[in-house]
């Protein structure tokens, strides 16, 4: 469990000259990739005229503005005042969530574009070049830039999300819905990237469920090492396991985390901040949690604050990332018998559902949201009906899966029963 793995500073004018340096050049970069992602008109002959000027100023100006708005914020936050107007001088964290959460990212990203190649992998012959694959590269190309939507959109959804749980504590201040701080929701992730790929690929003029089919499990292999990053921040963190238990890890606090310099962080993992806080008791030998107090329990923060750790708990993070990268496998494999557009699509939908309901039975944290949570803030006065520590009190994301399992059932009948339809009226369609 290691949060942040190192700290970079920008204390002298060098370094504050390197930074802006790099700063510059990555917006350099970022534009440079929109003009040479712009695409001409296909010829007659199938191949893709050069890109007309125009176009490739414009798309390397609407990249170069999404960089420099990009930069702005990180120097904002690295630079001191002296260096940058309001600078925060913060420095950069390198923190090892970020780190994996990125690399699962562009791993997923990596992998779709390759897919697409092979999904959309059209040759033909042409004069002086020879069988050349004409739709392969390009619609490679459309998938990598699918993957910067994406991005936004699955940020802005979860964020969205984590407010709309959160509700209670951001009306109190409705700024701080706009504050750089707080946390992401996978789901609201998820809907918000559906959204964004669907309205991509209806521009773009790419089947939607043959696109979510190759980029759907890619999507597991992603979140597989997003929740190792969980794992190293002490996110997501399961419920007390008790001491009778092998599988139990132990969150740090602020007083005990380290870089991979040895150096102290001073920044603890969000599951001791919590349970820090947290009011119930709980018996340390099986985990039970109680609301109130009774022989041989101890309350939840005393206990955290004379250890320096959280209690036992689950490593629920890692119980997904393999749950995922199972999933990944299995998705990937049976992309080769799929009859139809949508089945891996269906599938990923109520296999993800099941392993996330499954997943939650032993989470921990009740910041991701509940029902008794839900009817506390909409209907106080039915919260009474659905304890917190009832069984059939189920999490928001439980709900959601409920949702998703459903919808991804109902679509693999109505696509199944459509190709049975087909069938019986000609031969059987080959497979997509």
């Amino acid at each position: 469990m290691l949060p942040i793995l190192f700290r970079l500073t920008f204390e002298s004018l060098g370094s504050q000259l390197l930074l802006y340096a790099v700063a510059l050049g990555v917006v350099g970069y970022i534009a440079w990739n929109g003009w040479r992602g712009a695409q001409g008109p296909v010829t007659e002959q199938g191949t893709r005229a050069p890109a007309p000027r125009p176009e490739q100023v414009q798309r390397a100006a609407f990249y170069g503005v999404g960089g420099a708005v990009l930069a702005y914020f990180g120097l904002l936050y690295a630079l001191p005042a002296s260096a940058f107007p309001g600078g925060k001088g913060e420095g950069i964290p390198v923190h090892t969530y970020g780190v994996l959460l990125a690399t699962g990212f562009f791993c997923a990203v990596t992998v779709a574009a390759r897919l697409a190649r092979q999904e959309w992998r059209k040759v033909e012959w042409v004069d002086g070049k020879g069988f050349v694959d004409t739709e392969g590269p390009r619609r490679r190309e459309q998938v990598l830039d699918l993957g910067f939507w994406v991005l936004v959109g699955g940020l802005v959804g979860s964020r969205v999300l984590f407010i709309l749980v959160n509700w209670k504590d951001y009306a109190k201040d409705l700024s701080s819905v706009f504050s750089l701080g707080g946390g992401l929701v996978f789901y609201g992730g998820l809907i918000g990237a559906a959204i964004a790929a669907y309205a991509f690929a209806r521009v773009n003029g790419m089947e939607f469920l043959r696109l979510a089919d190759l980029a759907i499990p890619t999507v597991s292999l992603g979140q597989a090492l997003g929740r190792l990053g969980c794992f190293s921040a002490g996110c997501c963190w399961g419920g007390p396991a008790g001491s009778h238990t092998h599988l139990a890890v132990r969150f740090p606090g602020s007083g005990v985390v380290k870089d991979v310099f040895g150096h102290l962080t001073g920044t603890g993992s969000t599951a001791y901040s919590s349970q820090a806080m947290d009011g119930r008791y709980v018996i340390e030998a099986t985990g039970e949690i109680l609301q109130q107090a009774a022989p041989g329990a101890v309350r939840i923060s005393e206990w955290v604050s004379h250890h320096g750790t959280t209690l036992p708990v689950y490593p629920t993070q890692l119980f997904e990332s393999l749950g995922q990268v199972i999933l990944f496998a299995s998705l990937l494999f049976l992309r080769r018998y799929r009859r139809f557009h949508g089945e891996i699509f269906s599938l990923w939908l109520m296999g993800y559902a099941v392993l996330r309901s499954t997943v939650e039975l032993f989470r921990g944290d009740t910041e991701r949201g509940t029902l008794h949570g839900l009817l506390s803030d909409a209907a106080p006065s039915l919260a009474h009906w659905v304890p917190l520590e009832a069984w059939y009190n189920i999490s928001t994301s439980q709900f959601i899966s409920l949702c998703m399992f459903s919808f991804g059932a109902t679509l693999l009948y109505q696509r199944t029963r459509r190709l049975g339809g087909e069938a019986s009226l000609g031969p059987t369609p080959s497979p997509a």
